[in-house]
């Protein structure tokens, strides 16, 4: 939320500097991201003046420019070359000196100098609106009134002020802090209580408020007074609508908004002044003179503000006239009611709506205006009548109104004033610290807390309405504490914290940290049937008769066996997905398989992962292959990985009913699983046609092996690392695995890590043979390698790689 400075000092007088003033919000717990120098006209014109121009002639050598003698009030005439069709004697203007920089609207500058126009010198330049950022005119030079002052600064003489803008990143429960006074009251309190500063908050008056005329009225109807517990207008006429004033425009401008007029620009000022939201609406455009507050009819149509036309929800509370919907309530207003430059008679609303109410409208039409920031956060329903009177008394000053009816106030809203009561003991607990009861007391008032009963052991209070997230004696104490000054609890001479203490890995907290690495690496987990076809079974190969489980009352002939695998479940998932056109797929599923043994049922838990179609997603700029069963091998070994299992694994060229091209994995020599392109015939009896690659793993496995694992700490290395890559011919039965250990076999001490960058299988090679690039990294965890070092250490790697019968190239 952006914060005035200029704005925030109507209310308090301080002489804190903005950055001052951001540290002591930041640490009563509005915390203040930035502090941002604004300013309505960038460079704010420095160097720019008034000048009286003195004589303007024709330039002899140019029939569109004159050449101008111009006072700038330092005592000597500066001769400055014009083309302004416009300019003439006795005119003030305002003059860029030499070494001004202008901006230009299209975001580019340049800097004045001195400078000879077809051959008469030029010192300065006199300017128009566009030029200096003050409006978009061009067809000649800025003429100001004769009264100007030679001289003068041109911002002192527009009346322009730079500002600083408060950025505060507000926590939801602060809805009291969403506007300028709330944010003053807090820095008030603080300074009041941390340096015995004597600031008084300067509210605005709205005593002057007084009914002028009486006009025809605007009959007020709340049909849902739990969505809208109070509801207040006024009725304001000869309005005259226009642009507002340049100090309420500069305040706008300072927090983001852009001014509209000045009936809108009034709202949006209170709005930001006292959070609380306002709406004009233009009272000849309600039919029946009435306002209903109503939920909407199912489906009822309303064009907004923007134009667009919406199908409104009957969960939408709306502010109608007596035909159809004027507001979105609490949101956006509707086009046909707004107010335009027509408009003379305005009916004023200030309301409290409930909050889930706005929540829920603004999330269903996607609307995340101003006003429902704060109505779904919760507003005061205490200041509904007092900011009516505010924005009604600015528009009596603003635009001409008179207010011309009695206020219409439905207050429907809950009178229970909250009290809470704590003792001092709790608040010296909770803070770490003894605060005097006085203090307590004292922060407690300044932030408009009533004591309403106090002894020796406590306090009863009277939280103030504006406050709607306090309800306990902690939130109380919070508030204590936070205006008291976080700074000052003290710090103990020792810290003591208990252990974190972490239950032992176990079935469960194994499956959690697998579906979670998975889902983080782009798979979807996918939940299929148990039960699958029996026939079908037995034909694939994965298993004989007398291993199924088979049930003893099936309901269906097609479903009457215990999965003996997970792979029917992935592809029956698969056809389904391919049928709706979604092909690059990447699931997996946690579950059981079953067989039939001589000692009875065995359950397994297993994780399988399917992945079918494009390796990417289709972009332009991505690689557009399809996926291979490489890319299900980097999965599991990204998850063992991810497990620490990834030095005490091995993988096993094997034969596998259900998969083309299987390898067994192995982990400390025992069986985990199966990895493999899924056979054309299973994919053909599920109509699957592209291929498809799968992984089978046994948790059980995974879990012994992890629970094995005795966890170490190693220091990240403060010397460089070295790496060194080798071309290897090799034969096409030598696996990388089998390469990658030979070479940690032949250098334990420096060899950090071997990876497999290229392969290439081609008529270039001879027959049986595959060609594989392979990069080496080292390092020495205690001192810089040398290039000796490093030598030895790949001769002997080279060594060793030779020995499992692959040949070094090059």
């Amino acid at each position: 939320m952006r914060i005035s400075w200029n704005w925030l000092s109507q209310y308090i007088d301080t002489d804190l500097t903005p950055q001052q003033a951001a540290d002591v919000l930041t640490s009563t717990g509005l915390e203040t991201e930035g502090v941002e120098l604004f300013e309505p006209v960038k460079g704010m014109l420095a160097g720019v003046v008034v000048g009286h121009v003195v004589e303007c002639a024709k330039h002899p050598d140019a029939d569109r420019l004159s050449v101008c003698q111009v006072d700038l009030g330092t005592g000597a005439l500066q001769q400055i070359v014009c083309g302004a069709p416009n300019v003439a004697q006795g005119q003030k203007v305002l003059v860029a000196t030499i070494g001004t920089t202008i901006h230009l609207p299209d975001g580019t500058s340049f800097q004045i100098k001195k400078s000879k126009i077809r051959g008469q010198e030029s010192s300065g330049m006199i300017c128009a609106e566009d030029e200096l950022g003050l409006g978009q005119g061009h067809a000649g030079i800025m003429v100001l009134d004769a009264d100007a002052k030679v001289g003068e600064a041109a911002s002192t003489h527009l009346g322009l002020n730079s500002d600083h803008v408060l950025e505060i990143g507000l926590t939801p429960n602060r809805t009291d802090a969403m506007g300028h006074v709330g944010v003053a009251r807090d820095l008030r309190a603080a300074l009041v209580h941390r340096r015995g500063s004597a600031l008084e908050l300067k509210l605005p008056s709205v005593d002057a408020f007084a009914v002028e005329e009486h006009a025809e009225p605007v009959t007020v109807e709340v049909k849902d007074a739990f969505a809208c517990p109070r509801y207040a207008g006024v009725t304001l006429v000869d309005v005259r609508v226009g642009p507002s004033p340049k100090w309420l425009q500069d305040r706008l401008l300072a927090i983001g908004l852009k001014p509209i007029n000045n009936v809108v620009d009034v709202t949006n000022y209170v709005q930001h002044e006292l959070a609380q939201p306002l709406h004009a609406f233009d009272a000849d455009t309600l039919r029946g003179r009435r306002i209903v507050v109503r939920m909407a009819a199912a489906d009822e149509a309303f064009t907004t503000l923007d134009g667009k036309e919406r199908k409104l929800d009957a969960q939408d509370l709306v502010i109608a006239d007596a035909e159809r919907p004027a507001c979105i309530a609490g949101v956006f207003g509707g086009l046909e009611s707004g107010v335009s430059e027509k408009t003379t008679t305005v009916f004023l609303e200030s309301a409290c709506f409930e909050a889930g109410t706005i929540r829920r409208t603004a999330r269903r039409h996607g609307l995340n205006t101003d006003a429902s920031f704060r109505f779904e956060r919760g507003v005061d329903p205490r200041i509904t009548v007092y900011a009516l009177k505010r924005a009604a008394l600015l528009l009596k000053e603003l635009a001409g109104a008179r207010i011309a009816s009695e206020i219409t106030d439905i207050d429907q809203s809950l009178k229970h004033v909250r009290t809470i009561a704590l003792t001092f003991a709790q608040c010296d607990r909770l803070t770490g610290m003894h605060i005097p009861h006085d203090d307590v007391v004292r922060v407690l008032d300044l932030l408009d807390f009533k004591v309403v009963k106090r002894d020796t052991h406590g306090l009863v209070v009277e939280v103030p309405s504006y406050r709607v997230d306090v309800y306990r004696p902690a939130d109380v104490i919070e508030e204590i504490l936070r205006i008291h000054g976080y700074d000052h609890v003290p710090l103990p001479e020792r810290l003591m914290a208990p252990p974190v203490l972490h239950d032992a890995l176990n079935a469960g907290s194994l499956a959690a940290q697998l579906s979670a690495h998975l889902v983080a690496r782009g798979l979807r987990e996918i939940m299929t049937p148990s039960l699958v076809n029996g026939v079908k079974s037995v034909a694939s190969g994965i298993a004989a008769d007398g291993d199924l489980v088979r049930l003893k009352n099936p309901l269906s002939a097609e479903l009457d066996v215990l999965r003996p695998t997970m792979l029917f479940g992935a592809l029956g998932a698969i056809a389904h997905n391919i049928n709706r056109q979604k092909r690059d797929l990447r699931s997996f599923e946690r579950g059981r398989i079953y067989r039939s043994t001589e000692k009875g049922m065995v359950e397994t838990d297993v994780l399988a992962l399917a992945i079918t179609g494009r390796r990417f997603v289709e972009r332009w700029r991505a690689d557009d292959r399809r996926t291979e069963l490489m890319d299900v091998k980097e999965e599991l070994e990204a998850l063992l990985g991810r497990l620490g299992l990834d030095g005490a694994s091995a993988w096993e060229p094997k034969e596998h009913a259900l998969l083309t091209n299987a390898h067994a994995l192995s982990i400390k020599g025992r069986h985990a699983g199966w990895l493999g392109e899924v056979a054309p015939a299973q994919l053909k009896s599920f109509d699957v046609a592209q291929p498809v690659f799968f992984a089978e793993v046994e948790e059980q496995v995974l879990l012994d092996a992890c629970r094995a694992i005795k966890a170490g700490y190693a220091e990240v290395g403060r010397f460089p690392s070295v790496r060194r890559d080798l071309s290897l011919l090799l034969g096409d039965d030598l696996r990388f695995d089998k390469l990658r250990k030979a070479a940690f076999a032949a250098e334990r001490k420096l060899l950090r890590d071997v990876d497999l960058f290229d392969v290439y299988q081609g008529d270039k090679l001879p027959s049986g043979k595959k060609s594989y690039a392979l990069s080496f990294t080292l390092q020495d965890d205690e001192k810089t390698l040398t290039d000796e070092q490093v030598e030895k250490a790949m001769g002997r790697i080279r060594k060793a790689i030779e020995g499992v019968g692959a040949e070094v190239r090059g």
